[in-house]
């Protein structure tokens, strides 16, 4: 238990250091009071975050979301605070928060209106969104009356959720946004992209979150459903940034079992964490489970990945990652059941690329899982709705053969828009791929790429790539480029009940093995197997 301690806290360390930003943990007011909010209330959830030591494990944001609004003064455009719910204004908040040693955020629009304008009759704040207000409400929010983090909704954006049926481009406003922030000088503000599904890869130097799902709600239904949306995302996870799966629900009316399922698929998955239920009155059994520091050091590993699908069979998953270094002997798995039954489930030590004398944790129980000598996979009971994360530690790290095309990253990839449409590609479940899913809609143009841009060999040398497609046809053709070597272009002839292989030089580390076509739509692809000659 001392051990894992002291690598909690050299995760946080390392998130103080500033060596990448890690998942934003803390609060936020919506889940539970939407725009019934004042100045008492928020203070008091911050006193909560203190008292009850969430703020020590790392819950450090009290984020003020929708319902603070009060207009605009119509002379100057400045924003007005709600006269009843914040009668002193926004400052004497934020300095308490902040005196408390916490961080403060707060919301706005992208648009003309917020979503609490529109679908919540808070008639009192029209006008409020950010739309042509950019850099007077950046200085009003970051310099004046210093916030720390803010989300960015689009109702106002979105000609079905506001009056002047405004449909603006979310690329362009939210790039005008970030740029208004910027220029207050402050470079520590945490911006969060509120556009409710993935809106596409130009995000990743906009913003630091992004929600890449509709609303939650307190079901099991909407858990689920948020889960899968995320099953596939882990290429755009990285490098301080993060796929926002949204504000928890975790002590409210799910069940134990699917609160823990919920919490523990958040941390593994990197998602921020912001804690949805009332602190003031929080559960015991709630409270424990929000401040397990073994979950919490996977959502704040100082890698800042998301873990990836290795094993997909009847509805259930395994989901894998790197944690404390990057294709070191630890590894975090978690069997996710979303099914109505329980379920046994397993995976090979050696499917998760460790060997040797293998050491497993229990990171929802805090302790070692006992092996048998000899044994070759994890074999795990999971009941319905349920979840189990382990940390699994190995004496050897084996090099990993097969990736899976719903891995990749499509540098085109986005889904606000129907892809077929639009001529960008997407992932798609398929019982015949070897994942249970694959790549389809490459090409017509160059940017409409796959890339794999973690082919990790311990050597650098001669290696073959074994790519299987799906559906191709004789008038297939994929151009296929490894890192800066010369492109292949792969033809019908080339390829072999299904099989593509090129023979090619990787260099020791990651290599960058990208496919293409230009002009024409390629096969789907399943995945690629990398073997040394």
């Amino acid at each position: 238990m001392k051990s894992l301690l002291i690598t909690f806290l050299l995760a946080l360390a390392v998130f103080r250091a500033g060596a990448i930003d890690l998942p934003t943990m803390g609060w936020s007011s919506w889940n539970t009071f939407a725009i019934n909010i004042n100045d008492s209330l928020i203070m008091s959830q911050a006193d909560a975050a203190v008292k009850y030591g969430l703020s020590d494990v790392g819950y450090r944001y009290i984020n003020i979301d929708d319902g603070f609004f009060g207009g605009r003064d119509k002379a100057s455009g400045t924003l007005l605070i709600h006269p009843t719910r914040f009668p002193r204004g926004m400052k004497p908040v934020v300095d308490y928060i902040h005196a408390l040693g916490l961080k403060a955020g707060i919301y706005s629009d992208a648009g003309a209106n917020t979503c609490g304008n529109w679908a919540n009759g808070d008639t009192i704040a029209r006008g409020v969104g950010m739309l042509d207000h950019e850099d007077i409400d950046a200085d009003l929010f970051f310099r004046r009356l210093g916030f720390d983090f803010i989300k960015i909704d689009f109702c106002g954006g979105n000609p079905e959720a506001n009056t002047g049926r405004l449909d603006l481009d979310p690329r362009e406003r939210y790039e005008r946004i970030a740029q208004a922030i910027a220029n207050v000088g402050r470079k520590d503000v945490r911006m969060n992209v509120c556009r409710w599904n993935y809106p596409g890869t130009w995000v990743n130097k906009v913003a630091l979150s992004w929600r890449t799902t509709g609303d939650i709600d307190c079901s099991w239904k909407s858990v689920k459903r948020i889960v899968k949306e995320n099953l596939y995302l882990s290429a755009y996870c990285g490098g301080g940034h993060y796929n926002d799966m949204d504000m928890l629900e975790v002590g409210r009316t799910l069940t134990q079992e699917e609160d823990k399922t919920h919490f523990g698929m958040w941390c593994i998955m990197s998602s921020p964490l912001l804690i949805g239920c009332d602190m003031r009155n929080i559960r015991p059994e709630t409270l424990a489970l929000l401040k397990n520091t073994e979950l919490i050091a996977l959502n704040q590993d100082p890698l800042g990945l998301q873990a990836y699908v290795c094993r997909h069979d009847a509805g259930t998953y395994v989901l894998v990652k790197d944690v404390e270094q990057y294709q070191g002997l630890s590894r975090a798995v978690a069997f996710y059941n979303p099914t109505d039954a329980p379920v046994k489930m397993s995976v090979a030590f050696a499917d998760i690329q460790l060997a040797g004398t293998i050491a497993v944790r229990d990171l929802f129980e805090h302790q070692a899982v006992k092996l048998r000598k000899g044994d070759a996979q994890l074999v795990v009971e999971v009941p319905a709705h349920g979840c189990r994360i382990y940390k699994v530690t190995g004496t050897e790290r084996l090099q990993r053969v097969r990736y899976e095309a719903e891995e990749a990253y499509l540098q085109c990839y986005q889904e606000l828009y129907n892809p077929k449409a639009v001529g960008t590609a997407y992932y798609e479940e398929d019982a015949s791929c070897s994942g249970g899913a694959k790549v389809a809609n490459i090409g017509l143009r160059p940017e409409n790429d796959l890339q794999w841009r973690n082919i990790y060999v311990k050597e650098g040398g001669d290696y073959q790539l074994r790519i299987r497609l799906v559906n191709a046809d004789e008038k297939s053709t994929i151009y296929a480029k490894v890192n800066d070597l010369d492109g292949v272009k792969i033809t019908a002839a080339d390829i072999n009940a299904g099989i593509v292989t090129i023979a090619t030089t990787l260099r020791a580390g990651d290599n960058l093995v990208r496919l293409s076509n230009s002009k024409a739509l390629m096969p789907e692809v399943d995945y690629v197997e990398v073997v040394k000659k």
